[in-house]
């Protein structure tokens, strides 16, 4: 008897043992909230202060949606200059340009149970080296075979980071301010991306490549900085390192009582069903946020904002704009303030309205820029008139960016990490992502190609579909604001 409880205390250890997350919260922040702490009483009330600890915790993942951007964004002022350096066709440049997509594919199925069974940190950690070794692989890339190898590396990292960030920032965020929090993730998403397009102007392609490896690089040891997501801990039985973890997070002064009886509930209600079969796909607690979250990644990507992103120099020159690479990053820095205006708007508004606002901008937009490529094949170049239409097309296209910055991008990821079942987070997390990643690949690697055969009617096929997301919106996405997440999951029973 005795060597069997010795056996079974050991067992246990053992599972103790593997349900450590991969990075630790850390010593130091029990030491924070000791009242013992030798500290100066004005920092610990800094630290103390739950806004301030959120904010630090999301600036340092929110490098991982800049990695992302910049990825997004390389291929647009580096066309010309890769082209040329190593002698590509334009269908060679427009895979390169793909190839993020592929990898990120790969990251994306793997995603979800990765931050399952590792973490969330330790998912960041294993994200970031891919990321560094591939952009080094595109700086001394000498032919196209290296240069593909490293785009892929650099979009598997991207895969993960794209899902894992989202989630993390939703599990740690108070439900006042859940959503301007996780619209940072978008927002660094667009300063990534207008990075790349400004450094662009000043750096050659190799170089801006070595630029690309900082994001991640100081990802890595900024992760040791911050907790573990409290929701995962919970779910991994952790209850000690969980409401350790709560508790910096709100705050060493602040009563967690309440927040910490309702994720045990939560995690306590899912408990005996860790695993959801296809069959219980039928009831709609499974199958309408599965089916709400995959539709809105795949309609953001359908509305050929990413084709527009990663090509944007070529579209504006074929618009007739001689300093293309300057509107480029105009463009860019108007997405950045775009997508601010929606992290204050997203908590007052709400998600659903503001989704229906923004694809309705799009489609407008979206027409003008169709028509207006339309007429230019009847206008001639010298002409007055193809000016105008020109500049037409442009305030087409800002205005496009606009709109989607104001819902379409920043909101399909936050409601995907709102609303998705706790037991199925990780398997429909994967699958929303990956289809996400499927769709966008899609629309980069025939962008170029499209736009080269008739700019008029790509954008007409673009118009179509952001029409297609005002009425999925309007008809099927549920408003989750001013609800904490363990209420959003009972909604849906």
């Amino acid at each position: 008897m005795r060597g069997a409880r010795e056996d079974s205390s050991s067992s246990e250890e053992g599972n103790k043992e593997l349900r450590k997350p991969f990075l630790n919260n850390g010593s130091w922040y029990k030491m924070l909230g000791s009242r013992q702490s030798s500290i100066i009483g004005s920092s610990i009330q800094v630290v103390k202060d739950a806004s301030v600890s959120i904010l630090f915790c999301v600036l340092i993942v929110a490098l991982g949606p800049i990695q992302f951007g910049f990825t997004c964004g390389y291929s647009s002022p580096t066309q010309e200059s890769i082209i040329s350096d190593l002698n590509l066709s334009l269908s060679e440049f427009s895979l390169f340009g793909s190839l993020s997509n592929v990898g990120a594919m790969v990251g994306a199925i793997v995603s979800g149970q990765m931050s399952e069974y590792i973490g969330r940190k330790g998912s960041l950690i294993i994200a970031a080296i891919p990321n560094i070794i591939g952009w080094l692989a595109i700086s001394f890339a000498k032919d196209s075979s290296v240069l593909f190898m490293g785009r892929l590396l650099e979009g598997f990292g991207v895969g993960i980071i794209s899902y894992v960030v989202p989630v993390y920032i939703a599990e740690i965020s108070p439900q006042n301010m859940r959503g301007t929090l996780g619209s940072v993730n978008q927002l660094s998403i667009t300063i990534g991306i207008m990075l790349a397009y400004l450094l662009g102007l000043f750096v050659n392609w190799r170089a801006l490549a070595v630029l690309g490896t900082l994001p991640c690089a100081i990802l890595i040891p900024g992760l040791f900085f911050i907790p573990e997501s409290p929701r995962w801990l919970a779910k991994m039985g952790m209850t000690d390192e969980f409401e350790t973890s709560l508790q910096v997070l709100r705050g060493f002064d602040k009563d967690i009582s309440v927040e910490v009886h309702e994720i045990k509930r939560s995690v306590a209600s899912t408990g005996k069903a860790v695993t959801v079969r296809f069959a219980d796909l039928k009831m709609k607690r499974y199958w309408y946020p599965l089916m709400v979250g995959i539709g809105l990644l795949v309609l953001q990507q359908l509305s050929g904002t990413n084709g527009v992103l990663f090509y944007s120099s070529t579209i504006f020159a074929n618009a007739g704009i001689s300093s293309s690479n300057a509107a480029t990053v105009g463009l860019g820095a108007i997405q950045v303030i775009a997508t601010g205006l929606t992290t204050w708007l997203v908590d007052k508004s709400g998600r659903r309205l503001l989704l229906i606002i923004s694809s309705s901008i799009m489609t407008i937009s979206l027409l003008v820029v169709s028509i207006a490529f339309y007429l230019e094949g009847f206008t001639s170049v010298d002409s007055h008139q193809y000016s105008i239409l020109g500049i037409v097309s442009v305030v087409g296209l800002v205005t496009m960016i606009i709109g989607y910055s104001l819902g379409v991008g920043p909101i399909p990821w936050l409601i995907m990490s709102e609303i998705l079942p706790v037991n199925m987070k990780g398997l429909a997390g994967s699958v929303a992502t990956l289809t996400n990643w499927l769709t966008s690949w899609m629309i980069t690697m025939t962008a170029n190609l499209l736009l080269t055969w008739n700019s008029a009617g790509t954008f007409a096929i673009y118009t179509v579909l952001a029409a297609f997301t005002v009425a999925f919106s309007a008809i099927w996405v549920p408003e989750t604001k001013g609800r904490t997440l363990e209420e959003i999951q009972f909604s849906f029973r």
